[in-house]
This record gives C-alpha cells, sequence and structure tokens, in this order.
C-alpha cells in the first residue's frame, strides 16, 4: 500500500498527464476521499474541505469531482437515491449499499470480475469495467427493528 505523500504524487502526475493543472483545490479534494471510507457526496466533501479551505464553493466541489471523474482520476458511485458518492480509484471493487442508512461498503467478488458477458450481449464490443452494486438493508439497520 502506498503513502498518502506516494499517492499524492501520483495524483499530481496523473493530472499533468491527462493536461489538468494541480491546483489546491484539487489536491485537497483528492487528499480527503484518499481518507474517506464513506464515499462522499459533493455537499459532504465541500463540508470537509471548508475548514481547510473557507473561501471554496460548492460549484468549485462538483465542476472538480466531474472532471477528475471524467479523466477517470476518481470514481464516482451512482446510487439509486441519484446522489453520487466519489472514492479514489483503487484495486476492481464492488459495492454494498444499505437502503435505509445509505452505508457503501466495499467489497471483492473475483467471480464478477472473471465472469463472461451474457450469450445475448456476447457480441456487444469491449468491456472495460465491471461495477455490481448491491441494494439491501445492512446489519445495523437489522438489528434496530
Amino acid at each position: 500500500m502506498k503513502s498518502m505523500d506516494e499517492q499524492l504524487l501520483d495524483f499530481e502526475t496523473s493530472c499533468r498527464n491527462s493536461g489538468l493543472k494541480v491546483t489546491h483545490q484539487r489536491m485537497e479534494i483528492f487528499r480527503e476521499l484518499l481518507t474517506a471510507d464513506d464515499h462522499p457526496t459533493a455537499d459532504i466533501l465541500h463540508q470537509r474541505i471548508r475548514n481547510k479551505l473557507p473561501t471554496v464553493s460548492l460549484d468549485t466541489v462538483y465542476r472538480t469531482l466531474a472532471t477528475l471523474a471524467d479523466c477517470g482520476l476518481i470514481n464516482r458511485v451512482n446510487t439509486s437515491e441519484s446522489l453520487a458518492r466519489f472514492e479514489v480509484r483503487k484495486a476492481p471493487h464492488h459495492h454494498l449499499i444499505c437502503r435505509r442508512c445509505g452505508v457503501i461498503k466495499d467489497f471483492i467478488w473475483p467471480f464478477i470480475d472473471k465472469a463472461e458477458l451474457p450469450d445475448g450481449i456476447a457480441n456487444w464490443g469491449e468491456i472495460k469495467d465491471k461495477n455490481l452494486v448491491a441494494y439491501g438493508i445492512c446489519r445495523k439497520c437489522l438489528n434496530k427493528n
């Protein structure tokens, strides 16, 4: 596992390779995503980053996240409630999402990663990524009932 400094240096290099300027706002947004394990929304990131960058606007956070996701530097996790959540790109993984509390948990399922497309769509084209999102009720929420 790379240190945070190494990951930040990799991010700077990736930005430059994508033709993006390395700005203080981009660095702080990426740094916050590196330490987040809750797949935050743009609003949550904005609240967290305002402590370090009081003048950063919510629009800047939204635009930065969209740019970084479009360049493949972060992942956008789309949820059923239409709120995009974000994470730093890591090894291939999938997501479990609780329909009650909204918590997202990463998991690895090699079977899905290695699975071939079904016969009816096998000739669709070239698949670059596979991402399974499973919805349900987490144990914590089940235990509340």
